[in-house]
């Protein structure tokens, strides 16, 4: 079981839960047409660990990773979101909660996976936050610990989605590539150059991650804020 955290989920200013703070919203529908794309892209094969990344800083990937999570969850999966951004972390800020342990101690070993997941408010969803960070996170991203702490978290969860640094800063995105199912990548509209999406893209297929698609943030249409996913490669 997951530890008890008396906290509810605190509403960033700065990464809005908008799927659970207002669920009725067009945005967070957005979120939910990007969840049954996701599912779509898995007809045939299971899809149960998922990557959010971006090319470049600031585009968007970890508000898009928690109202992914979220959606998830709302749609009765039990779902894990794990902070695997060992260098920034922030889903311990979207989610108000502690980061004293979390997947650093995790992979090290100093803590096992149950005793580091944390309890949200919204129902089936449980975060692994980032814990401290590590000085050698691709290598601990790489590990034989990643590899069997995620197969643990397979037989407890339905959907295990990770959040992790942008693809053209360091190598992380590509290390996870191989031990998850397939890879969001997330785009701004108005801020992600064509030039750092297309060399993310083929940074991802160069480490044979499987693109489920690419999400495009920030693009207003009639004075509102929507999300549209783009499928397929």
């Amino acid at each position: 079981m997951a530890r008890k955290d008396k906290n509810k989920v605190f509403i960033s200013q700065n990464r809005s839960l908008i799927s659970l703070s207002n669920p009725k919203s067009p945005i967070a529908e957005q979120f939910r047409t990007i969840r049954t794309n996701i599912q779509f892209t898995s007809v045939d094969e299971e899809l149960k660990t998922i990557i959010v990344t971006s090319a470049g800083p600031a585009e968007g990937k970890s508000t898009t990773t928690a109202n992914l999570a979220v959606v998830f969850a709302q749609q009765g999966k039990k779902v894990l979101m794990i902070d695997a951004d060992l260098r920034k972390p922030t889903v311990h800020y979207t989610f108000n909660k502690e980061n004293y342990i979390g997947l650093s101690n995790v992979l090290t070993k100093q803590e096992t996976l149950v005793e580091a997941i944390q309890t949200t408010s919204q129902e089936n969803l449980f975060v692994l936050t980032s814990g401290p960070i590590p000085p050698n996170p691709s290598e601990l991203l790489g590990s034989k610990g990643m590899k069997s702490m995620l197969e643990e978290a397979k037989q407890e969860f339905d959907v295990i989605i990770l959040d992790s640094p942008p693809v053209l800063a360091v190598t992380d995105a590509q290390v996870l590539s191989n031990v998850t199912d397939g890879v969001v990548l997330v785009t701004s509209a108005g801020k992600t150059e064509v030039d750092s999406a297309k060399k993310a893209k083929e940074l991802l297929q160069s480490a044979k991650a499987k693109i489920l698609g690419v999400v495009l943030n920030n693009k207003k249409a009639q004075d509102s804020q929507y999300y549209y996913y783009y499928g397929g490669k």
